[in-house]
């Protein structure tokens, strides 16, 4: 009989290096099958981590709730330590949890789940649709569509999201209207780094919205195609969400010319030499030389104002260590120099777009509001991290501006600041970015 108690964190990490060790091969028969004993493997594993973090959402609630911690606020921190375990953004951190604290009402989905026969994807998506539900209600829909586990794995994600979506809208109705208003709420306009120097611009709106802001843009393709204009329907559609969105000028061929106010931070070499050296664009991240020196010249052929300010980079890290100003307001500076220094929010895998200038060392415990003292964060992880037992602390020396985090648990997770744009990490130091360890 298979003894659960052996299941330790080392025989894990063994048979993690011992698949990591064999070789692929043999007949194409048996390597099919053994994509499919691994991917049963693979979701048997992570619906082990979600019973794993919803057993620790439960004591790291319980052990906040002894130290006082109101019932409003326990729970703070539990996804982002979840994240960081997991290497992951806390966005990513917060789903996983969330999913982990429902899988107990969806028994025949996450048995299925269990033994490998859907994916996380389909299981999440049964947790999201049902999620605005009484649990009599989601029970129901979870014996309805999956008490057969033969018949749940042979259907599509789409068919799978349509029946649970009809069957939601069913037996509450009520509960249907009340996240769709809900959903209208959080509207909202994001942007994430796209491939070849390109953005993702994504509003989510609710379905009119979106409708009549697609059909203005394609009636505007469509009439600037109908009187001879050389772009394609996508770029006239493109060019006037720029311009009507930015008010900004247009070329001759019109192309909008977007005000360099944004922060592009690149080498002087890259600026007046023509050097390769990679720049950076704020909330965007590394971009090639040639597109910002474009992008500083369609200003000046379009009469627009471009300012330039310095920024000193360490020659041992890389890192920005000072901004040239003739500004009198600090702090102002200081934030600006710590955008451009840290980039996206410190905590690691996160990624997000700084919201938060945070003091390392709190204020009421006499931090400093200095560029060493300070860091970048996005709004989650600067609340995440004033919940019981994180500490932090700005670590000085050659590996140039770090933060060390330590969460509840004992783990130390260490941030270090990027490399400005144009600039490297000495290749003689050898480093993890993010190697937790465990504390005494």
């Amino acid at each position: 009989m298979f003894d659960s108690t052996r299941v330790t964190t080392p025989r894990l990490r063994d048979w993690r290096r011992t698949l990591a060790l064999i070789e692929a091969s043999g007949e194409p028969a048996e390597l099919i099958d053994e994509l499919r004993a691994l991917e049963e493997l693979v979701c048997a594993a992570q619906a082990r981590q979600l019973r794993v973090a919803q057993a620790f959402d439960v004591v790291e609630r319980a052990r906040q709730a002894e130290e006082g911690v109101p019932a409003r606020r326990q729970g703070r921190g539990v996804a982002e330590q979840i994240a960081l375990a997991r290497r992951e953004s806390p966005h990513r951190g917060r789903q996983h949890l969330a999913l982990a604290r429902i899988a107990h009402e969806l028994p025949h989905t996450m048995a299925a789940f269990r033994f490998g026969l859907i994916t996380e994807w389909r299981a999440t998506v049964v947790a999201r649709e049902t999620a605005c539900l009484e649990a009599e209600h989601r029970s129901a829909i979870d014996q309805q569509l999956a008490a057969d586990h033969a018949a749940f794995a042979a259907m599509s994600d789409r068919e799978v999201h349509g029946t649970v979506r009809r069957l939601t809208a069913e037996l509450d109705p009520a509960a249907v209207a009340k996240r769709r208003r809900k959903a209208e709420s959080e509207r909202c306009v994001t942007i994430r780094p796209a491939p070849d120097t390109m953005a993702y611009v994504t509003a989510l709106l609710p379905v009119a919205q979106g409708v009549a802001v697609y059909a203005t843009l394609k009636a505007e393709a469509d009439q600037a195609r109908a009187a001879g204009d050389e772009r394609s329907r996508g770029q006239v559609m493109a060019d006037t969400l720029v311009t009507r969105t930015t008010g900004c000028a247009t070329t001759e061929d019109g192309a909008p010319v977007v005000p360099v106010t944004v922060g592009v931070v690149m080498t002087d070499a890259a600026l007046l030499t023509g050097a390769h050296d990679p720049a950076a664009l704020t909330d965007h991240g590394p971009i090639p030389a040639d597109l910002a020196r474009e992008l500083i010249a369609a200003n000046v052929d379009a009469d627009l104002a471009v300012w330039i300010r310095r920024l000193y980079a360490s020659h041992r890290t890389g890192q920005l260590i000072a901004m040239d100003s003739r500004q009198r307001r600090f702090p102002r500076l200081l934030g600006e120099f710590l955008r451009h220094r840290d980039q996206w929010c410190r905590t690691p895998w996160c990624n997000a777009p700084i919201r938060h200038l945070d003091h390392v060392d709190p204020v009421a415990e006499g931090g400093a509001t200095t560029a060493e003292s300070g860091q970048g964060y996005c709004e989650a992880c600067n609340y995440a991290k004033q919940a019981p037992g994180w500490r932090q602390r700005p670590r000085a020396g050659p590996e140039g501006h770090v933060v060390e985090t330590t969460t509840p648990t004992g783990h130390t997770y260490r941030s270090h600041a990027p490399p400005a744009a144009g600039q490297r990490r000495p290749s003689a130091r050898h480093r993890d970015d993010q190697e937790d360890t465990q504390t005494a």
